[in-house]
């Protein structure tokens, strides 16, 4: 950590990450760490991770560490998108030529010490060329300059997560060949059985057939100071879902990272298997939903902008107009909130899940749903669109970009929707293909995140389309057929 350093030289950390650096360093040698796994968010949001002995991690917290740009160009089944070994990497970038090497910083704000795995600590890095240039696809950057803009108002996103997810016992004791794929075709997903019978919604005796496994990830969550506030069973068999104590946006996009990482490989090591997958190709399976609470407080006293004042309705003036940038944008923002093929089979009528742009006071039919009011501090905005294979980055900054627009044009959201599947207002996209062209022909979220993130989403995401039609046409499956492929439990069951 001396100067002079990779980090140093380019003013990469805060004078609070330098202090929070060098009591990490110290914890490492007295807590008898072995590995520390240097992490990062791949463009789906799931952990990256290398793993290095704690020489070499010293070394990181001066220089940072080198890893390969590679894993910022596969999709979700490991096939290469992008001709990375052409000039320019297949982007028109000079930099991206021959997959080079990019390096990662740990953010010092975010280590832990891994309670499943001995000695083993584990950190969130973010992404640099080697010239000191932050990398123009790091998804985490991307909600930083959101936030930055919210704080050069003197504002503050407050979000709280709320998560389902699926919880199964594993049937296999090892992979076999099948399980096994090739780059642009994974292989099938391990078998699985649930561990309740599901559809008996918030039965105590079946949430205690799950109490062992679950006790067992709320003891690793409070061991991570991940801020759990319950855990309940779903709908489904085996559906879980987990809330969380309301934080600032890039803590919460960071421990979501952290949250799904945990939640599996504390799982798989007990000998069950978890699933961020939407609606799994099982029978009996229900489709997952992850709801993203929101807010906006003032920065200097911490006070909620949402409240309104008593007799002023559900929401405050600020809140209405932040509302009123997240409907006019939602039709453009929904991929980065459903970003897989699966996500849009939740998007069905009287089903729990919004299928148009509407907004409803407590009404869980909404896409957008308010709760709380006059005198409540805990007023929010809940968007409902969300998968919990979402990318968090990408998803809270879309939430950011669209509230700014939001209250920069003070915009009125219409009257609250009692009804929300019978109104005239626009559908929410029917797949991913019009997902991404929504995006596509989005100035605004272009303007947000600029040109080049946005198209190399969108080539990103369409490789992954392709690759879907592809297996409809050649097993003669109608794409927009209601039941969930074989593609897509082969694709999201076990990548998610």
């Amino acid at each position: 950590m001396g100067s002079g350093g990779f980090i140093d030289r380019h003013g990469l950390w805060s004078d609070d990450q330098v202090r929070q650096a060098s009591e990490i360093r110290q914890r490492c040698e007295r807590d008898g760490l072995h590995l520390i796994r240097l992490a990062w968010a791949d463009p789906h949001g799931a952990a990256r991770a290398k793993a290095v002995t704690p020489a070499a991690f010293a070394a990181a917290l001066r220089d940072g560490y080198n890893i390969n740009v590679a894993t910022s160009t596969l999709d979700a089944s490991g096939g290469r998108v992008f001709s990375s070994f052409t000039r320019g990497g297949g982007m028109g970038l000079t930099e991206m030529t021959g997959s080079p090497n990019l390096a990662i910083v740990p953010d010092p704000a975010t280590f832990r010490v891994l309670p499943w795995a001995t000695g083993v600590g584990w950190v969130l890095c973010d992404e640099y060329f080697r010239d000191g240039t932050p990398f123009h696809f790091s998804t985490r950057r991307l909600l930083r300059r959101q936030t930055e803009r919210l704080a050069g108002r003197g504002l503050t996103a407050i979000v709280g997560l709320e998560v389902e997810w699926y919880l199964a016992h594993l049937l296999q004791d090892r992979l076999t060949a099948e399980n096994t794929g090739v780059p642009g075709r994974r292989g099938i997903p391990p078998a699985t059985a649930p561990p309740e019978p599901g559809y008996s919604y918030h039965s105590e005796t079946n949430l205690d057939l799950m109490q062992p496994m679950l006790s067992e990830l709320a003891a690793g969550y409070t061991a991570l100071g991940l801020p759990l506030r319950s855990v309940e069973n779903e709908y489904g068999p085996g559906q879980v879902e987990c809330t969380f104590d309301a934080t600032d946006a890039m803590t919460a996009a960071d421990n979501y990272v952290l949250f799904r990482t945990a939640t599996r490989q504390i799982c798989r090591r007990a000998g069950y298997f978890a699933t961020f997958m939407c609606r799994p190709g099982l029978d009996g399976h229900f489709s997952s939903g992850w709801h993203l609470h929101q807010s906006i407080r003032d920065k200097a006293t911490g006070a909620s902008l949402f409240v309104p004042d008593a007799g002023d309705g559900a929401l405050s003036a600020t809140a209405s107009a932040w509302l009123g940038g997240l409907l006019d944008h939602a039709l453009a923002s929904t991929v980065f909130a459903a970003p897989t093929v699966n996500g849009y089979r939740r998007f069905q009528p009287n089903s729990l899940a919004p299928d148009r742009v509407s907004w409803g006071i407590d009404h869980r039919g909404a896409l957008i749903r308010t709760i709380g009011g006059a005198d409540d501090p805990a007023t929010r905005i809940e968007n409902r669109a969300g998968e919990p294979a979402a990318n968090p980055y990408l998803f809270m900054a879309s939430q950011i970009a669209a509230g700014l627009d939001g209250l920069d044009r003070a915009l009125d959201p219409g009257p609250a929707e009692d009804e929300p599947y019978q109104s005239d207002r626009p559908h929410l996209p029917a797949g991913l293909g019009d997902a991404l062209a929504a995006l596509d022909g989005s100035q605004f979220l272009r303007g947000a995140f600029g040109d080049m993130f946005v198209d190399y989403f969108l080539r990103l995401k369409q490789a992954e389309l392709d690759r879907y039609r592809q297996y409809c046409e050649d097993e003669g499956i109608d794409p927009a057929a209601p039941d969930v492929t074989g593609w897509e439990q082969n694709e999201y069951y076990d990548f998610f």
